[in-house]
């Protein structure tokens, strides 16, 4: 089942099935789901990495499973909800190939990181099953409704330029070694303030998916203002020095 690995602010899950393409199995999504929601539990992670083993990504859900995909508590969907909402900044290491329900799960992380080997491929349509109700939303609102039907309905694979330039991938890195970038990002994200990094986070996504609560977004504005970490963001700018922020 997946491993969960904390060091200093950051997290990492990682799938370990290299000889099948790390396939989702039954018993992985309430794994998932409980160290994303452990990763919740810890004020001091900003921020989450997903990967997989070997030369993929994930190759989705095992279809000889998908009617145990369904269980109200664990199905697929929930676990990739899961994700989306997570409080810590994700970001999903597409590298070699992410198909099926994997897509999704990497759509709902905040940066979707590919090389040169990254493809994708969306076959539910081929092999007769209809996507679930956020998996759908999540296409449209993120990648946007001509390009949700392009995947879902054709079933066309992708290669790694056309992920990025359909606004699957958010960062795409010459080669397949694509390693450093992402420690590069993490160590970025996790040096960011997290009352403001965490907090935007939570209601971009919101804004996106049209349900944002200006109230609360007013609220997180004037707790950032309040904070410590706001006196220490620019004592370390005008310092021109790292910034050593608590999180209050």
């Amino acid at each position: 089942t997946p491993d969960l690995h904390l060091q200093d602010h950051v997290a990492t899950i990682t799938l370990r099935r290299p000889d099948v393409a790390n396939r989702l199995a039954p018993e992985d999504l309430p794994v998932l789901i409980s160290h994303a929601r452990r990763v919740n539990a810890l004020d001091d992670v900003r921020v989450l990495v997903l990967r997989g083993e070997g030369k993929y990504f994930c190759s989705g859900y095992d279809i000889s499973e998908v009617k145990n995909s369904q269980e109200k508590g664990s199905s697929f969907g929930e676990m990739v909800d899961v994700f989306e909402q997570c409080r810590a900044v994700t970001i999903a290491v597409i590298h070699g190939g992410v198909y099926g329900g994997a897509t999704d799960m990497a759509l709902a992380c905040d940066f979707r990181v590919g090389g040169a080997n990254s493809q994708m491929f969306m076959p539910a349509a081929r092999l007769g099953l209809h996507f679930y109700r956020s998996g759908l939303e999540r296409y449209v609102t993120r990648l946007g409704v001509d390009t949700a039907k392009r995947l879902f309905l054709s079933c066309e694979k992708l290669q790694a330029q056309a992920m990025k330039d359909c606004g699957f991938l958010t960062d795409l890195v010459d080669g397949t070694d694509i390693c450093e970038h992402v420690v590069q990002l993490q160590t970025t994200l996790a040096g960011m303030a997290p009352l403001a990094l965490l907090g935007m986070k939570k209601h971009l996504n919101a804004i996106a998916r049209g349900v944002h609560d200006r109230a609360a977004i007013d609220a997180a504005v004037q707790a950032t203002i309040e904070s410590a970490d706001l006196k220490e963001g620019g004592a370390a700018w005008r310092e021109k020095r790292a910034a050593r922020f608590q999180g209050h």
